[in-house]
């Protein structure tokens, strides 16, 4: 494994600019507040290569399933996190030249990640000619105000002479995905309007073939600076404002850029969008830089004090241990239960930013262990609301109750490998070992018992209309799946997923002795359901070498 950044127990630190390495620093610099996020990317522009990247909680666009020929049940469409209009976008000048840091003469540069404070810091001098201009750039992504970006940059001129600084400073929805076909775009421009030091932009995904939700942005960006606003002009896909002033030698002066994200998922309308704009650029406007940074970094400094994990005589460890912590916060912190773990947070366009069965299998012990239980309450609620989609994916294969996805923004499945898709079918057990989790660790069975039982029962009439019995060995089999080390596909009685079946069946007959005679009412159960679960469960067939004295993995293995 590569190492670029300096070993510290509380950041991820570097003092170098390396151009190969600019993209792996970009994704390592990550920040987030669980409602958007953003790679580490520049502000300004920068000629070299780099993937800019924002992302919005929710916010996805279905692209059409391209395969080479169709197999029973494949998903209409894939879902993938699409990049946000860019809102953090701020190119600078020096006397009217362009700061290109892939050009520029840059020295003393410094990129740092605060994770205690969940601040992205960079820091560089640039010199051109005998000018020598020092940026200090703070940026965050509020966790206590979720709409909430800031940008904070402190210049001071290092010279004998004045020198004219530039900001221009755009929300702007000339963006593309890297991984888009077609070099397609997402974003249609529905309104936008500037005044001198501040504007405000409406974005909507374009249509799509499928049914599922556009997603409109709204955006307004505040500036606080010291130096002057001036007339910028009309773009088609953009918001401007220019700012300029001069620095005498030694002098500072401050920029400050507040960009406020609202979007459709929680307003009914354009209307209320705006109406939600104004009310909190009100809020947001009476308070300084100051107040709204120290609200953020309480924030963080709460989480810290109920998860942080010490590590004593190792800072490597200890820094990948908070690394990893800080990542995963920044990622989901349980706020809004229609959320869920994008596989790479807010780092990047791999793996869509769709959730998969990993939040059940490794997310949930986490988040149990280091935050309050309603996080991990809120990822069950996730799975029980899309229960209806766990219900259609079992039907697309002709199957009774519920096959929850393998990657999803709705409960429908959307991943386009047919072998992982519905071969993958261990991943079922996954979410009811979740269940199981979150009701030992806590001892609350409230949502056992509510919600729960029917996300159990769902599953359990998956595995018992799955599973064929075998009149030779007078067993029950599951053939033709993928087991969860994905290297073979179609293969027979996987033994994990075999034991998963098993034991989900197991505890949702033990689950189901605690509810009452009305919930088993309205979820239809008859003794003859229960006792061919049972039957099931004393008969599952479990691949095993007589000779070794071992199960293997599979039939065949």
């Amino acid at each position: 494994m590569k190492r670029i950044f300096e070993v510290d127990p509380w950041h991820v630190i570097s003092h170098e600019l390396v151009p190969t390495d600019k993209r792996l620093q970009e994704s390592m610099t990550s920040i987030g507040n669980g409602y958007m996020g953003m790679r580490g990317m520049f502000e300004e522009h920068y000629s070299n290569d780099t993937l800019k990247g924002i992302y919005i909680g929710g916010v996805w666009y279905p692209d059409k399933t391209r395969v080479g020929w169709w197999k029973n049940g494949y998903p209409d469409y894939f879902g993938k996190v699409i990049n946000s209009v860019n809102f953090i976008k701020v190119n600078i000048t020096i006397d009217g030249d362009q700061v290109d840091l892939a050009k520029d003469t840059v020295s003393d540069f410094t990129l740092d990640l605060d994770m205690h404070t969940g601040i992205l810091r960079r820091s560089f001098i640039i010199t051109k000619g005998e000018k020598r201009v020092q940026f200090m750039i703070d940026r965050f992504v509020s966790v206590a105000q979720k709409e909430l970006f800031d940008v904070h940059y402190s210049v001071h001129n290092l010279g004998a002479e004045p020198v004219q600084i530039g900001f221009i400073s755009q929300i702007d929805a000339d963006v593309f995905n890297e991984d888009a076909n077609y070099d397609e775009q997402f974003w249609q421009v529905l309104d936008k309007s500037h005044a001198i030091t501040g504007g405000s932009m409406f974005a909507e995904t374009k249509p799509n073939n499928f049914g599922t939700p556009r997603f409109t942005l709204g955006m307004q960006m505040l500036h606080e600076t010291a130096f002057r606003g001036i007339n910028a002009p009309e773009t088609e896909k953009a918001v401007t404002n220019i700012f300029r002033g001069t620095l005498a030698p030694d002098e500072t002066k401050n920029f400050e850029k507040r960009v406020l994200v609202v979007t459709s998922r929680d307003y009914a309308d354009m209307a209320a969008m705006r109406t939600g704009l104004a009310e909190l650029s009100e809020t947001v406007s009476t308070q300084s830089y100051e107040d709204l940074r120290q609200a953020h970094v309480d924030g963080w400094a709460k989480r810290w004090q109920l998860s942080d994990v010490l590590i004593d005589g190792d800072d490597a460890a200890q820094q990948g241990i908070r690394f990893n912590l800080f990542q995963l916060f920044s990622t989901y912190y349980g706020e809004d239960k229609r959320l869920n773990l994008g596989p790479k947070g807010f780092t990047g366009e791999k793996y869509g930013g769709a959730t998969y069965w990993d939040t059940e299998a490794f997310g949930v012990p986490f988040y149990l262990s280091l935050a309050k239980p309603e996080v991990t309450e809120n990822l069950l609620e996730y799975r029980y609301n899309q229960l209806a989609g766990a219900f259609h994916n079992a039907k697309m294969q002709g199957l009774a109750g519920a096959l929850y996805p393998m990657v999803t923004f709705n409960g429908i499945e959307c991943h386009n490998e047919w072998e992982i898709t519905f071969e993958e079918i261990h991943r079922n057990g996954s979410i009811a070992y979740a269940i199981f989790n979150y009701t030992r660790y806590t001892g609350d069975e409230i949502y056992l018992k509510t919600k729960g039982i029917d996300v159990l029962t769902g599953i359990s009439r998956f595995w018992a209309d799955r599973v064929h019995f075998s009149e030779r060995k007078q067993q029950y089999m599951i053939h033709g799946v993928t087991g969860p080390n994905e290297y073979e596909n179609n293969v027979n009685n996987n033994w994990y997923t075999n034991f998963m079946a098993r034991w989900t069946l197991e505890y949702t007959l033990a689950s189901l002795k605690k509810v009452d005679a009305a919930k088993h009412a309205a979820l239809q159960i008859t003794d003859a359901e229960l006792a061919k679960w049972q039957d099931i469960v004393e008969r599952m067939y479990f691949p095993y070498d007589e000779k070794l004295g071992i199960f293997v993995q599979q039939d065949g293995f």
